[in-house]
């Protein structure tokens, strides 16, 4: 337990650090956007690459892949069933858009962080990775391209489902994180490693992933005010909050130690890495489909702010 107050002590520490310079001025406003690209472009998918080049197949595409795959679609479904008989009036784009802010986490801002400090393992955190990117991404693409097919956009062109579809897919290939993944299960199941000098040089680069995402997150919470009463979408947020914060979680407790009999440090690390908060990508995805931006945006940040308190909830319960 100590350990693990110790981790989340050394997250927050830099988190406020990260607060601190945005409240003070010390870094502009774009920062934040320069810190998330150089983490998600350069050093996360060089970390990544280590991490699962020196895991076995087994743990990246193994129980933990699993469980985060039957956690994040049972509570997207759960989100869509309560939105139909709560929120009549939204349209299926936006209660899409709902149950991805419910069931899709965080998994590389905050995910290497808690799996490394936390976790004790940064591998913990590749499955989850692997299968947002891999397997969600293309699912919700496809729905959203399906629900939106008809909707009106300020855009001149919207790709057909097909083209949509398709570059999603194309995109997810070529993604850094997917890359730096493939790689690091070729070398893991090649048993091959990089010649010391470079594996040096990448090492270095992945050292400089988690306080690049750390302070980048710390930026991104000056002058955060969710549940404006004025957008009209707070119970929209509530709800996605609540999924994200106490079903998921609790479904993925249910499905590790009961459908794939896990106990102690790893039915603790399923579980917590489904108490990460909701990813920025649900933001990303309704802004391109003009869709539920209040309800992503929002839900991003309350969840945010909540998922570390409820993270430590979850290590209490559970050790």
């Amino acid at each position: 337990m100590e350990a693990v107050f110790s981790g989340f002590s050394v997250i927050w520490l830099i988190i406020g650090v990260g607060f601190v310079i945005g409240k003070l001025g010390l870094l502009p406003p774009e920062a934040r956007v320069v810190l998330s690209r150089v983490a998600f472009f350069v050093a996360s998918p060089c970390l990544l690459f280590l991490t699962v080049a020196d895991a076995s197949l087994r743990d990246v595409l193994g129980p933990q892949f699993a469980i985060a795959a039957l956690g994040a679609f049972t509570t997207l479904l759960i989100y869509l069933l309560l939105a139909k008989l709560l929120l009549k009036r939204r349209p299926g784009s936006e209660r899409m858009i709902g149950g991805m802010s419910g069931s899709l986490v965080n998994s590389a801002n905050l995910g290497f962080p808690i799996a490394a400090y936390v976790l004790g393992d940064v591998a913990f955190a590749a499955p989850i990775i692997m299968f947002q990117l891999a397997l969600y991404t293309p699912v919700y693409v496809t729905a959203m391209d399906w629900l939106t097919r008809d909707q009106g956009t300020t855009t001149k062109v919207r790709p057909t489902r097909r083209t949509s579809t398709l570059r999603s897919l194309g995109q997810s290939a070529v993604n850094p994180m997917i890359i730096g993944a493939v790689l690091g299960l070729i070398f893991s199941w090649q048993d091959w490693h990089l010649p010391g000098p470079m594996h040096e040089s990448v090492e270095l680069i992945a050292g400089a992933s988690i306080p690049l995402m750390l302070l980048s997150f710390g930026l991104s919470l000056v002058g955060s005010r969710p549940l404006d009463k004025k957008a009209g979408r707070r119970r929209d947020v509530l709800l996605a909050s609540s999924l994200k914060l106490l079903l998921h979680p609790t479904l993925a407790w249910v499905f590790a130690a009961f459908a794939f009999g896990l106990e102690g440090h790893q039915l603790l690390a399923a579980v917590v890495m489904a108490s990460l908060p909701t990813a920025q990508n649900v933001l990303v995805s309704a802004i391109r489909y003009e869709s539920g931006e209040v309800i992503a945006r929002d839900t991003v940040l309350v969840t945010t702010i909540l998922a570390i308190p409820a993270m430590i909830a979850v290590s209490l319960i559970l050790m």
